[in-house]
């Protein structure tokens, strides 16, 4: 299903670190409709970020952000609330789905976060790595163990490239989910090795993004993530808007040549 088409912000997060309006320009330029914040509110302070944004004449997708819980909700709560963030994003550790206890324990965390967002008009959403996957109780992944005790209201973003690393059927899951899977997390590569793999600019790796971004879902946006690149970042974006956008799957500022 088609949607607008954005960038995590820990992609170009090194060129963000050292000139943020410049690289939210050359985003822009690319014909990226959004971004989601990683790691440059904290060093600018959310007021210079959401100017940025809207200089560059980008959205704001989400932001990337420890869940509100604990001692430093409030911090975390009025900082995006400054920024203007309404879906507020992070993720479980990867030891906390060792068993269904550790799960239950770790999800009180994010379900404490939705409560206190929800006050201020704010969503939680959850972000999948490979673990939630690979890892099995009773039969079940720990995925659907975790979505059992999940807030309803907490949303979905949906790593595709980590949950395919770790068994999922990616069209499947995102079907399944429905309404739930809000964002989408883009990245290629080999698939091989969470700790050391690659990126490559979306179509020339090992994913069929065609499959998976045509299943029935309830995606508002498609976020490209690039983690470790041998290439230029800037050219490795330029290469995946081009196959996202001029096939079709997803939906941007800058026309593609030859796109259908």
């Amino acid at each position: 299903m088609s949607a607008p088409i954005a960038v995590m912000a820990y992609t170009v997060l090194a060129q963000a670190l050292d000139d943020l309006e410049g690289t939210f320009a050359r985003v822009a330029e690319l014909g990226y409709l959004g971004v989601e914040t990683y790691g440059v509110v904290e060093h600018y302070g959310p007021a210079r970020v959401r100017s940025a944004l809207d200089s560059a004449g980008l959205r704001l997708t989400s932001a990337h952000t420890p869940f509100p819980a604990g001692t430093d909700a409030r911090r975390i709560l009025d900082v995006n609330a400054e920024l203007g963030a309404s879906t507020l994003v992070w993720s479980m550790e990867r030891e906390e789905f060792d068993s269904a206890d550790d799960i239950a324990r770790g999800v009180q965390r994010v379900n404490d976060a939705a409560e206190a967002a929800a006050a201020l008009g704010m969503r939680i959403g959850y972000h999948n790595h490979f673990a939630e996957f690979a890892n099995r109780i009773d039969g079940r992944t720990a995925y659907d163990v975790l979505l059992d005790l999940l807030d309803p209201r907490v949303v979905l973003e949906i790593d595709a490239y980590w949950a395919r690393m770790g068994g999922a059927d990616v069209p499947r899951l995102l079907t399944e989910r429905g309404s739930r899977a809000r964002l989408i997390h883009i990245k290629d590569g080999p698939a091989v090795s969470y700790e050391d793999d690659v990126m490559v600019p979306i179509g020339e790796g090992s994913v069929d993004w065609t499959d998976a971004l045509s299943a029935p879902s309830g995606l508002e946006w498609h976020i490209v993530e690039l983690e470790r690149l041998h290439v230029d970042t800037f050219e490795a974006l330029r290469r995946s808007y081009d196959h996202l956008v001029g096939s079709g799957l997803s939906t941007g500022a800058r026309a593609v040549e030859g796109s259908r």
